[in-house]
Formats: C-alpha cells, sequence, structure tokens
C-alpha cells in the first residue's frame, strides 16, 4: 500500500488526468468517482489501475468491498489531495479510481438484428456525451461512436454526466466518419439491413413517420453546426423532430433521447 500526504509527482500525473485531454490519452487513463460508477466500473470487468481513499477516516462497508474486489495499487491520501482529484466543490469523495481506457476498435460495438446505435459528430460539450450514454444505457442501445474532433468521452464531465453508464455502453472515438461508414458497409456485407438516419430540424420526415425497428444507427450534430457535410451524404434519411413554443432546436442530447425513445417505442409495438 502506498501513502501520499504531499503533491509529488504520481499525485500531479493524476491531477492532470482532470483538465488535461493529451495527458488522458497519453496515460491511457481516466478519474471516476461515486459510488454507481466505480461499482459499474468494476462490475463490469474494466481494468482498475489504482483505488484511491481517504487515509484518515475509516473506510465504509462499500468502499471496503471495492478495495477488497480490485487488484489495482491501493493509495492512501491525505484528504485535501484526494479532495484536489474530485473535481468538485464537496467534501473530499470515500474513494477515486484511475481506470484504464479501453482501446477505440469499432468491434465493441455488437450488430445484432436488434441493433440501435448511435453517432455523435464533433460533440462541443462533455455532459452531452454523458447523457447521450446514459439515455442508450436507459433504452437498451448498443454502443457509442464519437466522430470528428470534439469532447473527450472521457472528460470528467461526460463520466459524471453518464452516472455510471459509461461502463455498461461501449463508446468509440473515430476521427472522422469515413471509418465508420467502412464498418457499416461490412456489416451490410455480412447480411446486416443497417439504415444511418441522420436527424436536423429540417429533416425530409418526422422521427415517428420513419421505421426504427431494424438495425439503426441514429446520428446526432454538433450542438452548434449539426452534422458534418460528409455525415448529411452518408445518412440513408435525414429526421426532424417536431417541435413547438419558441425554441428553435432541441438541445443535442434531448434530441437523442427523444429519437431513442422512439425507436423502442416502435420496437415495443412491432
Amino acid at each position: 500500500m502506498l501513502r501520499i500526504s504531499r503533491p509529488n509527482a504520481r499525485f500531479q500525473q493524476w491531477e492532470a488526468l482532470l483538465r488535461n485531454r493529451n495527458k488522458r490519452q497519453r496515460a491511457g487513463e481516466f478519474l471516476v468517482q461515486g459510488v454507481r460508477p466505480i461499482s459499474l466500473a468494476i462490475e463490469r470487468g474494466w481494468s482498475i489501475r489504482a483505488v484511491l481513499y481517504d487515509g484518515d477516516r475509516p473506510l465504509s462497508r462499500w468502499g471496503t468491498q471495492m478495495l477488497e474486489q480490485t487488484v489495482g495499487e491501493r493509495v492512501a491520501m491525505a484528504p485535501e489531495l484526494l479532495h484536489r482529484l474530485s473535481d468538485k466543490d464537496q467534501d473530499a469523495p470515500e474513494l477515486v479510481a484511475v481506470v484504464e481506457m479501453p482501446d477505440d476498435h469499432l468491434s465493441r460495438i455488437t450488430v445484432e438484428p436488434s441493433f440501435l446505435g448511435m453517432v455523435f459528430d464533433r460533440p462541443a460539450m462533455p455532459g452531452n456525451i454523458g447523457t447521450i450514454v446514459r439515455s442508450l444505457d436507459a433504452f437498451g442501445g448498443s454502443g457509442l461512436i464519437v466522430t470528428g474532433h470534439g469532447a473527450d468521452p472521457y472528460d470528467p464531465k461526460s463520466v459524471r454526466a453518464s452516472t455510471g453508464s459509461l461502463f455498461a455502453v461501449p463508446i468509440v472515438r473515430s476521427p472522422s466518419h469515413q471509418p465508420v461508414l467502412a464498418w457499416a458497409r461490412e456489416q451490410r456485407a455480412a447480411g446486416v439491413s443497417l439504415t444511418i438516419v441522420g436527424t436536423d430540424e429540417n429533416g425530409a420526415d418526422d422521427i415517428a413517420d420513419l421505421d426504427l425497428t431494424g438495425p439503426t444507427v441514429l446520428v446526432i450534430g454538433n450542438e452548434t453546426a449539426g452534422l458534418s457535410a460528409g455525415w448529411r451524404e452518408a445518412c440513408d434519411v435525414m429526421a426532424r423532430i417536431p417541435i413547438g413554443g419558441a425554441a428553435s432546436s432541441l438541445n443535442a442530447a434531448s434530441a437523442a433521447t427523444v429519437t431513442l425513445y422512439e425507436a423502442i417505442r416502435q420496437r415495443g409495438r412491432s
């Protein structure tokens, strides 16, 4: 067991994971806190590199169980240091887990006859990624693909917004739409009749008028700019969500949730 009472180099490396995407990527790890997220990470078999805990207070039954169930390094910390890793204006968390990032292979997303996946193109806000992952988990989605240069799914705001669903739903990052389209062609060649449905306020069809009961990829665009030209060209159909009132459009995460619900509604009905 290691004990850290002052901000040494190891602590500074972990602290950088909170704010520096490049350092997260180079280290291949990110920070997780909270009872449900840490429990799910362990339950779903994610690689836990280290568990950091308050060395000045007794652990709860849950905290003790989490330490017993992990094979990673155990690090006792001064509470003020643990608080600095929490990225919250609250008391220091009981545990913070250092979790290994999975590979960005599209093969992590299983395609079955009931496949319902989602693409988020060039997201600007990490919290929206986490919220969409949470909705995918709630409605039985198969996975999320994040394309283009945008927010990081492993940003603390994304991890927190997912409330642990990040560990239950595969997330894969792709540098552009092209690798995803190649993957879609492979699925079609294997006999999966995959339909790619884009979303836009000026889409040709209402989302409720489309048949979403087959294998489907729903594509959500950037919060400000919408879908890229490449994705617009690649989509088999562009759908709109009819709205009223003074609102001109829906938040990206809200639009994603509505489209997922409509797909599940149709599938339940059929």
